[in-house]
């Protein structure tokens, strides 16, 4: 096998599989069988740490990095698996907090080539059995594990989780979930096991929701049934049940930044998982918690910037509600992938932004062209400026920012992962050149 380095493996992964999303356990179940008759010939057969899988249509990052903040505040080794990254490859595996390095992943993708025969991985399947292997060999007490796409179709599901969490159920991915919430549901809830815990943090599920739950068969937490959560102006408590029919209460959790019902559901999954919490480490941890592209606020250039990842309607929804009253303009600079349903992003944002400059995501094929983005918006009636690129967008939003210096105006970077990496790629290179 030829020496290569990440970004080499990267480049062969991307071009190797014949579709860029295939959905099913067939494939990557059999290649994890095949790593695991290895391991066990090689006499180090694989113990996995205690799985906690996050589904959901918005808000799976946060209730991950709630999770991975709290639990290494008690003291636990942890891995985190999640998926885009914005940089660099190496942010999609974590280990006590940190991306792992290059040699690390390499290592795995080289086992996951020796043992895969002639069957054909995606880009994402060869990431998440990289992903177990690192977690595998790096003595966790908790995988934290966070679903592509779906659920029950999705790789990480060829690992039995401990504990499922579904944080929300909306419409997005219709092309592969079904184009109906009550469809989705069944996909996002696949990733339950029988007798097991199964969190649900989505307080107004689709028409007989419950009933989908019952049919798991699992053990199920559900927000303001089983642990409730009362919010008090910028703190919340929580009342989380425990497996035992007893109860354990927090007071004065951070309401701010990631979303209290995100964060409920992420210390319910760890209780339910048997980790012990102690309320003072747990208000420490999520204090001032905060996570790349989630209503991100940053300044570049002395303005202020705010970046979200939002790209279905429910997440634009909960985007404007987020944004408070300014003096001056909310200015937007955003793009999206072309099976998002980008009238459907415009509608709850429509209010929010005086100026929308919009552009073409230059890193994905699948990027909805400029000119569609701005004809939704012209036959809204909204303002709305055409761009080459997302650096472009910013650029002159940054340059109108600056020509009305005294009005207090902010941009919003939203729409895509993409959208909020080509900024942050922006601000690295800016970075660097001041250095």
């Amino acid at each position: 096998m030829p020496d290569r380095s990440l970004a080499e493996w990267l480049t062969l992964l991307e071009a190797r599989h014949l579709v860029e999303i295939d959905l099913g356990l067939e494939r990557v179940a059999a290649v994890w069988s095949a790593i695991q008759h290895q391991r066990r010939e090689q006499g180090s057969a694989i113990s996995l740490p205690t799985a906690i899988t996050v589904a959901g249509t918005n808000g799976k990052g946060s209730c991950l990095a709630s999770m991975q903040a709290v639990a290494l505040a008690h003291g636990h080794r942890v891995g985190l698996f999640t998926s885009p990254h914005f940089l660099l490859y190496n942010e999609r595996i974590a280990v006590q907090g940190q991306p792992v390095c290059d040699k690390t992943i390499v290592r795995a993708f080289e086992e996951i080539e020796a043992a895969r025969g002639d069957i054909s991985l995606t880009y994402f399947e060869f990431g998440t059995l990289a992903a177990l292997l690192v977690f595998v060999d790096a003595d966790l007490d908790l995988m934290l594990l966070e679903v592509g796409l779906g659920g029950r179709l999705d790789a990480i599901n060829i690992i039995d989780a401990d504990v499922a969490v579904v944080t929300s159920i909306a419409l997005d991915h219709q092309a592969w979930l079904g184009d109906t919430r009550e469809l989705i549901a069944v996909e996002k809830l696949g990733i339950a096991r029988p007798s097991r815990p199964l969190v649900i943090a989505e307080a107004d599920g689709p028409e007989g929701f419950d009933n989908m739950i019952g049919a798991t068969g699992a053990q199920s937490f559900v927000i303001n049934r089983d642990f409730r959560l009362r919010l008090d102006a910028d703190r919340f408590s929580l009342d989380l049940a425990m497996s035992d029919a007893g109860s354990q209460s927090f007071q004065g959790l951070p309401a701010s930044g990631l979303m209290p019902s995100n964060k409920a559901a992420a210390l319910q999954a760890l209780s339910c998982a048997g980790f012990k919490l102690d309320s003072g480490k747990v208000v420490a941890a999520l204090d001032d918690l905060m996570l790349t592209g989630r209503q991100q606020q940053l300044t570049i250039n002395d303005c202020p910037v705010i970046l979200d990842v939002a790209h279905n309607p429910a997440a634009a929804t909960a985007l404007a509600d987020a944004l408070p009253p300014i003096s001056g303009r909310y200015l937007a600079v955003a793009s999206v992938l072309n099976d998002k349903d980008w009238p459907g992003i415009v509608g709850p944002l429509r209010d929010v932004f005086s100026e929308w400059r919009v552009a073409e995501i230059s890193a994905s094929d699948r990027a909805t062209k400029a000119q569609t983005l701005h004809e939704v918006l012209y036959n809204a009636g909204l303002s709305s400026s055409l761009f080459e690129s997302v650096e472009e967008a910013f650029n002159s939003a940054l340059a109108e920012v600056a020509k009305e210096a005294n009005r207090d105006d902010v941009i919003v970077v939203f729409g895509s992962f993409y959208t909020v990496s080509a900024v942050l790629n922006m601000q690295r290179e800016s970075d660097r050149c001041i250095q």
